[in-house]
């Protein structure tokens, strides 16, 4: 009777030391954050970056929130009838993040949308943004506004 209590003490530690070893193989990597400059009356404004996944599993970004913006929401560009672009919310309002996989928003793309704008984006600003995954939970990250011209001449644009 004495060794059921260590055999089922061995397992639980077999468990739990796969469990961990068989985790995640890194961790979810934000980069180049940003905004476009733009005065108080452009209402809206964007936030660009790229999210690398090196989690090991799928993760997807929900949302995020910043008091730069009385709403942000995750959006993306798509062509509509007669060659016009178009802007609309993602899908479901989520931003798939496969693993292993880096997943760019940018210009002409899916980004962060900052609705009614709650002051003006000035070169040089720094933006806190709280983003908001499905697995990873919250991440606070800090956009640099630049200017639009510059971002698209060092883009090849």
């Amino acid at each position: 009777m004495k060794r059921l209590p260590v055999l089922l003490l061995l397992v639980a530690i077999t468990i739990v030391t796969g469990c961990t070893a068989s985790g995640g193989a890194g961790e979810l990597e934000v980069e180049n954050v940003w905004g476009r400059n733009s005065p108080m009356a452009a209402q809206n404004g964007a936030f660009y970056m790229v999210i690398t996944n090196n989690t090991g599993q799928d993760e997807q970004l929900l949302g995020a929130e910043t008091d730069a913006c009385g709403t942000a929401e995750l959006h993306e560009m798509y062509m509509k009838e007669n060659d016009v672009m178009g802007m609309r919310e993602v899908p479901g309002g989520i931003i798939e993040l496969p693993a292993g996989d880096s997943v760019e928003l940018k210009v002409g793309g899916m980004h962060v949308m900052c609705i009614d704008k709650q002051a003006a984006f000035e070169m040089g600003d720094k933006i806190p943004i709280m983003l908001k995954f499905a697995n990873a939970g919250e991440m606070k990250v800090t956009a640099d506004i630049r200017d639009s011209a510059m971002e698209e001449m060092d883009m090849g644009g």
